[in-house]
């Protein structure tokens, strides 16, 4: 099952059910059922899954349908478009999974400390922000305006319930500042947060859909003008960790709130010469999730 929220003109933001390329309203404010977090929430409290929720409230009343292509658009306040799929109070991330990612890192710090987090029973997992500083699809990631190298980190990533419980999927782009993380790894936070740094959508997908989550292939591509400057493809295939392996760690003696997201880390990793400029388009691909497209923009002195 494929969920999104979207936003209608006059009346605010809505939930959707993905049907081929169709999406149908299954927004029911007048029962408390306004959010997709709404529905995580009804959902595990009564003891069912999100699929089973959803396919209870379809069968409910007459839907409205759109066309994915009408709402797939800019964000534009007079008309129907897509909006982040979830609105999660904490979204967490977890780095260094993939091997390549920790050759990189320790190759540009000349230090062994992301090989060890690498091989170590511990994960590194780190809080990377709220929703305020989540994007959806269509809207704009950031380049802080103290930083030169940030490049997107694209990810598959967890929905989690209110005990833990892994309940859908979702694409991120953990958008990282890796100039001030090199600068020295006590920076981490000001690498990984701020505004626009973190992208997730176009939708969430309950685990039915991902069937074999460590066989997922994942792809990102920057756009520049008119032309492609980079793509490459990785799979979770090159994943060391479980994802309840990195469940269990984030959870240890830290509630986090049902419809939170946790980023499960990446093997793709952008050249200095691919950093992120004003204007570049970044597309990461993760199917059936879809594709989440971001313009970047540069933050600076009068920006909004």
């Amino acid at each position: 099952m494929k969920l999104v929220q979207f936003w209608r003109p006059n009346v605010g933001y809505r939930v959707g059910l993905v049907r081929g390329e169709n999406v149908i309203d299954i927004s029911m404010p007048e029962v408390g059922l306004k959010s997709t977090n709404d529905f995580i929430e009804n959902a595990a409290a009564g003891g069912l899954t999100l699929a089973e929720f959803v396919e209870q409230v379809l069968n409910a009343q007459p839907r409205a349908v759109y066309a994915w292509s009408e709402l797939d658009t800019p964000r534009d306040l007079y008309s129907p478009h897509l909006a982040l799929p979830l609105l999660p109070p904490e979204v967490w991330a977890a780095g260094v999974t993939y091997q390549r990612s920790a050759e990189f890192r320790d190759q540009e710090t000349g230090e062994s400390i992301y090989d060890r987090a690498h091989s170590a029973p511990r994960p590194e997992i780190f809080f990377k922000g709220t929703t305020s500083r989540c994007v959806g699809p269509n809207q704009p990631i950031g380049v802080r305006r103290d930083s030169h190298l940030t490049a997107p980190e694209p990810e598959l990533a967890l929905v989690l319930g209110h005990r833990g419980d892994i309940v859908a999927y979702t694409i991120a782009n953990d958008v990282s500042a890796w100039d001030i993380e090199r600068e020295n790894p006590l920076y981490l936070p000001q690498s990984k947060i701020f505004r626009g740094g973190c992208a997730l959508g176009p939708s969430i997908v309950t685990p039915d859909e991902l069937p074999e989550p460590y066989a997922v292939e994942i792809q990102c591509r920057i756009v520049r003008g008119n032309e492609t400057v980079f793509v490459e493809t990785s799979s979770t295939a090159r994943l060391k960790r479980k994802f309840e392996e990195l469940v269990e760690y984030l959870l240890f003696d830290n509630p986090v709130p049902g419809g939170s997201v946790l980023c499960t880390g990446t093997g793709i990793i952008v050249p200095p010469e691919c950093a992120l400029r004003q204007g570049d388009l970044v597309e990461v691909e993760i199917p059936p999730i879809g594709v989440l497209r971001n313009p970047v923009k540069r933050w600076g002195e009068g920006s909004k």
